[in-house]
């Protein structure tokens, strides 16, 4: 009877895991099947043409906007890494010094804080220190200030926790045979937090490419990034070229996914495969 009934919770679960994967991915589906229809039709496959593609091609809005979204994504990624790492190295080595729980405080508000909090507060600053200094004007220096600021936040959440298991013993052990904090840090900590400067770069720069909010506040005129161009056009009715364009995001994502488990998976079965050599009895 036991057996029966676990047999049927896994059923369960199992119907209730694909209804997911199908309210998650059936919109992608519908969406990549329609950036090839022949017409302007919405919900109707008319036939199958390229007519989108080549549209988006000559279209020079969704162009400027990917290279701009794609310059200020790695930027603000790279400072977002930077300055997160600098800000889990204080919180994980530094456990006791004045204004350590308001400094925890402002670095993890951009996490639970409105994305339009953010975003009016930067242009309310940005506004002043403009009329202040006359410096900077609103535009990509703006827009990758504010998502340096959210990106941050993301960054030193998962620097912090890879930092935090770091064994401090092999550290020490290094001093110990005469290297220099410089030399531990670039030569075994960094090495060590690698993963984790890897997967804060790519949450952080997820983040910045997909922003739509804080770049609304902060662009300006004749700055307009890719996600503003496309809420732009989705506000004024159903363009196909939206959709050929979002099809060759997902090619891209899924393409990078594919060649990286790929790669994880040839270093796991070298990993292996020099285990079982290193276990091999001598003759």
């Amino acid at each position: 009877m036991k057996s029966l009934q676990r047999f049927a919770e896994a059923q369960v679960a199992r119907v209730w895991l694909l209804l997911v994967y199908v309210f998650l991915y059936l919109p992608l589906l519908f969406l990549i099947v329609f950036s090839f229809n022949s017409t302007r039709q919405d919900g109707i496959f008319t036939g199958f043409s390229l007519r989108w593609y080549d549209a988006l091609w000559a279209d020079s809005r969704l162009v400027d906007g990917f290279l701009l979204s794609l310059k200020v994504a790695l930027v603000s990624a790279t400072f977002s890494v930077v300055l997160g790492s600098f800000a889990a190295f204080v919180l994980v080595r530094y456990l006791r010094f004045r204004g350590r729980t308001l400094f925890y405080g402002l670095v993890n508000a951009p996490l639970v804080m409105p994305e339009v909090i953010i975003g009016m507060s930067l242009l309310l600053l940005m506004v002043f220190v403009q009329r202040m200094v006359g410096w900077p004007d609103r535009g990509i220096i703006t827009i990758v200030a504010g998502h340096t600021l959210l990106g941050m936040a993301y960054a030193t959440v998962v620097i912090q926790s890879r930092l935090s298991e770091v064994d401090r013993s092999i550290e020490e052990a290094a001093m110990d045979l005469g290297c220099g904090p410089m030399q531990v840090f670039f030569l075994v900590t960094l090495p060590t937090i690698a993963p984790a400067l890897v997967s804060a770069w790519l949450l952080s720069f997820t983040l910045s490419f997909d922003d739509v909010v804080i770049s609304e506040f902060l662009s300006g005129p004749g700055v307009t990034t890719l996600p503003q161009v496309i809420f732009g056009y989705a506000r004024r009715g159903v363009n196909p070229s939206i959709y050929a364009a979002a099809t060759l995001l997902i090619a891209v994502v899924s393409l990078g996914i594919v060649l990286y488990s790929i790669s994880m998976l040839r270093r796991q079965r070298r990993l292996d495969r020099d285990i079982r050599e290193l276990a091999r009895p001598v003759p």
